[in-house]
């Protein structure tokens, strides 16, 4: 493999080691992926850093100074951290401390990226190429307080502390619609700022909830992106179709720690490139504006497990009268209490909030319930069961992994630690239960409970929390300054 004739081109000498920034198995882990860059001819790296709103940003690293940089890391533009979904800037940029008072963010210098070999993958629909995430620091090594990796990862260690291992599932609802306009052809007036939809039309019809036959009209592109969850080690569990038209679902089995988060975000990334190489749209937005498409959602299935032995900690004995043991109640009560503020890291945009309607199988109040679909919460499995475990159903496919996992464990643990204890569950209709409080019916009221609850400024930080208001206050002012199409329709005739 062509070298760099010792030159250090990349990020900052031995940057990683002097700051202590890889765990032992991350260490094990890279001698192994520099290996296997060599043995298998991998030329290009792709470098992936997760930023505020779960998407991988990053940028191409040849296979030769990929390598280095797990010693040095790699430089990378901090000025990512201040744009909203549309790549608009929330805050004034050039100003002492970038506008959220931090000294090192003066100027938007370069920050670090320092990858995690134990996330390397070879992409099979990239000839030569090799994938990696990476967690984002400043250049004195210390983490950058909006790395939502890095949050997560806290909550994760707290849980181990503990002497438990998070684990979850991924229940992920999306569309598959096929591109009209080619691929390769963009026209000039479709690169606004954000771009127009393009032109789709549905791959499949739809209304015909989990048909067998249907699927035929995805068997192709469901069949390529198979293989390519097999190829990236994504271990996938289910794909089925879902009553809207080319709206499926795919689940994968559990996993410890950080791993469903990292799927998760390598799992949109994958399926949305895969479709586009092909010819196809895959889109996380929940409710497309498109006719008769339905919401989708994010299921979060998870629970702890004993760190050293496995035992399933939510698991009641046999023969209980409760669904679940002390501790799964305890981390449910958590999970209740804090799941107002919660909605903001659960369900990011404006468009989710669509989901939460009467009898549309997504909550619309804070309760929970055992095997009823229609309650934020379920608890699947029962005394004696192994695999008895949670379902938070008040996620959307958009949302950040690391925010929404971290906040379910950080208010489980405080559900533990402070012996919480749940309301009575909900019985045949949790859409009647008038006790329960209602979800936020918009994003701005999800912002609101956020800005003034203090438990996830104690958990996420104060700084951090000022952070995603202020973004999230931007994004939902461009929004109210807009004119709609139901305005439109309601008012310009009429009056």
């Amino acid at each position: 493999m062509a070298g760099n004739n010792g030159v250090d081109s990349v990020g900052r000498k031995n940057f990683v080691q002097e700051h202590g920034l890889l765990t032992e198995d991350q260490l094990r882990t890279k001698g192994e992926v520099a290996d296997r860059i060599e043995s298998e001819g991998i030329k290009t790296v792709r470098i992936a850093w997760a930023d505020q709103h779960g998407i991988p940003r990053g940028k191409f690293v040849s296979g030769h100074d990929f390598v280095q940089g797990l010693q040095n890391g790699f430089d990378f533009s901090g000025a990512t951290l201040v744009m909203d979904t549309t790549n608009h800037l929330f805050t004034p940029v050039f100003t002492e401390g970038g506008g959220f008072g931090i000294p090192e963010f003066t100027g938007f210098p370069d920050v670090q990226l320092v990858a995690d070999p134990t996330t390397f993958r070879v992409l099979p629909w990239a000839p030569q190429t090799g994938w990696a995430l990476c967690d984002m620091y400043f250049s004195n090594g210390k983490p950058v307080p909006f790395s939502t990796r890095a949050l997560m990862r806290k909550q994760v260690d707290a849980a181990a502390e503990l002497g438990y291992e998070y684990v979850a599932g991924l229940e992920v609802e999306f569309y598959i619609v096929r591109r009209e306009s080619e691929v390769n052809r963009i026209d000039q007036n479709a690169t606004g700022w954000p771009p127009p939809p393009f032109p789709v039309s549905v791959a499949e019809q739809g209304y015909q909830y989990l048909s067998e036959t249907r699927l035929a009209g995805v068997n192709d592109i469901l069949t390529i992106l198979r293989d390519a969850y097999e190829a990236l080690d994504l271990p996938l569990r289910t794909m089925e179709d879902e009553w809207g038209p080319g709206q499926m679902e795919f689940t994968f089995d559990p996993m410890p720690g950080l791993g469903s988060a990292d799927a998760m975000v390598l799992f949109r990334s994958a399926t949305k490139q895969i479709c586009q190489l092909h010819g196809y749209h895959a889109t996380f937005m929940s409710r497309p504006a498109l006719p008769n498409f339905f919401s989708s959602g994010w299921h979060l299935h998870q629970s702890l497990r004993g760190a050293k032995d496995g035992t399933a900690t939510f698991m009641a004995a046999a023969g209980s009268a409760d669904p679940l043991s002390e501790s799964g109640r305890q981390f449910l009560a958590g999970i209740l209490e804090h799941a107002m503020p919660m909605t903001v890291f659960s369900t990011p945009t404006i468009n989710g909030y669509k989901r939460f309607r009467p009898y549309s199988f997504a909550p619309d109040r804070v309760n929970w319930a055992v095997e009823n679909r229609g309650a934020m919460v379920r608890v699947q499995g029962g005394p004696g069961d192994p695999g008895t475990h949670l379902e938070n159903r008040m996620g959307e496919p958009a949302a950040n992994p690391y925010l929404y996992m971290g906040a379910n464990i950080a208010a489980g643990l405080d559900g533990m630690a402070n012996a919480k204890t749940p309301p009575p569950p909900e019985g045949v209709d949790p859409y009647a239960a008038e006790s329960s409080q209602k979800l936020p019916r918009t994003l701005w009221e999800a912002i609101d409970e956020l800005e003034r609850d203090s438990f996830f400024r104690k958990e996420f930080g104060d700084i951090f929390i000022e952070y995603m208001v202020m973004m999230k206050r931007f994004e939902v002012e461009r929004f109210l300054g807009e004119i709609t199409d139901w305005e439109q329709r309601e008012y310009f005739e009429f009056f």
